[in-house]
């Protein structure tokens, strides 16, 4: 690809809009609105987020999780808590998500506590058992010699947990991020897209702003 395609490679977006008279007043019931939308589209895993975090060295980094649920509580998912992400984290509790629908996305920033070990054996235990053991073969986020460790360590485990619960790790779990800001863009012509902005005021209600795009 030349530089010349690559500077015009850009949409132009044309099938919707967003007014705020058509925002829902809480941002929540708006994210299930839109996410409803995007299953009904058939959007490619539409669950699947970019978190961004930062450690105490102050570089950022971001990578694709998988939403596992959604509430006036927070957006949560689960992960190593010993990996990159995991220790950032530990290290510095505020991070962004980041939802791409095709014309639409969804920007949230806010702070991450941990869900309740329960919470979090429950869903474990939903997952196929080749994921669980998985979660338990994985040293996530370390560096490895060869697949072969991997491949071996999860043989292992296989024959270990052939006939018995898979337990869940110390050190798997969930996060929930607890969100003070969620903008929702729908794209639109000319690069003048739609910004609505939800900011959480300090008695959880929450303040509706457009911003400029």
């Amino acid at each position: 690809m030349s530089k010349d395609e690559l500077y015009n490679m850009r949409e132009s977006y044309q099938s919707s809009f967003l007014l705020e008279e058509d925002c829902h007043s809480n941002p929540f019931v708006q994210f299930k609105n839109w996410f409803n939308h995007a299953v009904e589209i058939k959007i490619p895993e539409p669950n699947a987020m970019t978190i961004a975090t930062v450690g105490k060295d102050g570089q950022p980094s971001a990578r694709m999780v998988l939403l596992k649920d959604f509430s006036d509580a927070g957006f949560s998912f689960y992960t190593n808590y010993d990996s990159h992400k995991g220790k950032q984290i530990q290290e510095n509790s505020k991070v962004a998500l980041l939802f791409w629908w095709a014309e639409r996305q969804i920007r949230i920033e806010g702070i991450v506590q941990k869900i309740d070990r329960n919470i979090a054996e429950q869903y474990f235990h939903s997952r196929p058992k080749e994921s669980q053991i998985g979660a338990i073969a994985s040293p996530q986020s370390q560096v490895l010699e060869s697949r072969a460790i991997l491949d071996n360590r999860y043989k292992e485990l296989e024959e270990k947990y052939i006939s018995v619960e898979v337990p869940l790790p110390d050190n798997w779990g969930g996060f929930l991020v607890i969100p003070q800001s969620i903008e929702f863009w729908q794209g639109r012509v000319s690069r003048l897209h739609d910004r609505i902005q939800y900011t959480r005021l300090e008695n959880n209600a929450w303040k509706i702003n457009r911003l400029a795009p």
